[in-house]
């Protein structure tokens, strides 16, 4: 074990978990091999929630829900939570753990394409979170920054891609070389935009954390 994965090891173990419904639902995401944000990355959730206190969250990617879910415990009671999740069989399971945990009120569950669906919403949000195909991110950038208010936060998870974004593309599998390139492009964009101030964090796989002016 290296010293960043003895380090993560050590950060995680000081971290006091969450209510005992996300606990159970995290174990069972990474026993069923679903996708779920990372220890660290709830972290980095769970505090600029508590700094932003958004009204509106608009989630891109909610598998089975525990971000969603997540985000909920951790916002305002009278904060309004809008979730995509294109893959049918997920946001059947996203929908049975909303209705379960009494969540249905406060998370709309949105099921389709996010390209399309983001071009349906008109409401602004304050807070974004992006978690679905990395390859998709910089093409729904234009709407998540259409739906963003001026001092709103988007946050970006995976933008790292388990470090492959660091090489070059000659160096990652063929089939992967599309989606390193447009990560790369979007990253590039994030940090180069006027009316956007961003950083990226070495945490999980990687996040994003962007400020719109």
């Amino acid at each position: 074990m290296n010293i960043a994965e003895r380090t993560s090891v050590f950060l995680n173990s000081l971290d006091p978990g969450n209510t005992p419904y996300l606990e159970e639902l995290f174990a069972f995401a990474i026993k069923s091999d679903i996708p779920v944000i990372k220890r660290e990355v709830q972290g980095i959730l769970k505090l600029f929630l508590t700094i932003q206190k958004p009204k509106r969250i608009l989630e891109v990617g909610t598998a089975i829900g525990f971000s969603a879910l997540l985000m909920s415990e951790c916002s305002p009671g009278d904060c309004e939570i809008i979730t995509i999740e294109r893959d049918k069989g997920r946001s059947v399971i996203a929908a049975q753990n909303f209705e379960l945990h009494n969540k249905k009120n406060k998370i709309t569950l949105l099921e389709g394409d996010a390209e399309e669906i983001l071009k349906t919403l008109n409401k602004p949000f304050d807070f974004i979170f992006m978690d679905a195909a990395k390859g998709q991110y910089l093409n729904f950038l234009p709407e998540i920054l259409r739906l963003l208010v001026s001092g709103g936060i988007l946050i970006t998870d995976n933008v790292l891609q388990d470090g492959d974004i660091l090489e070059s593309r000659y160096a990652v599998t063929r089939r992967d070389r599309t989606i390193h390139a447009r990560m790369r492009d979007y990253l590039y964009e994030l940090k180069h935009r006027d009316d956007l101030c961003t950083e990226i964090l070495d945490v999980g796989d990687g996040v994003a954390v962007s400020y719109l002016r």
